[in-house]
């Protein structure tokens, strides 16, 4: 059914950082590896976070610690804390 492939599907907010980041990366649109605040928002969106515009915002603010306006790799677990802090995702280490 066609119906069927056009929900789409949420992931839960419990996962492993390599879940988390694997997640993420679907949502860099321009391939970049860096996550821009619409790619942030675009992905809080997919969560049904409220106010996802305005958390993308401050999630940018908070982990983006040379200021280019993106979360490079390096600055994901700054984002990572961000999302456990302030929209309640349980982001674990992988135990593999």
């Amino acid at each position: 059914m066609a119906i069927v492939s056009c929900i789409p599907v949420t992931p839960n907010k419990d996962m492993s950082v390599h879940e988390f980041k694997a997640w993420l990366n679907r949502f860099d649109t321009d391939k970049d590896g860096r996550i821009s605040r619409e790619e942030l928002k675009q992905a809080l969106h997919n969560l049904q976070v409220w106010f996802g515009w305005w958390k993308a915002r401050q999630g940018i603010k908070e982990a983006d610690a040379n200021g280019n306006g993106r979360i490079d790799r390096e600055e994901i677990d700054k984002l990572i804390t961000y999302a456990q802090q302030h929209l309640h995702m349980k982001i674990y280490e992988s135990r593999w």
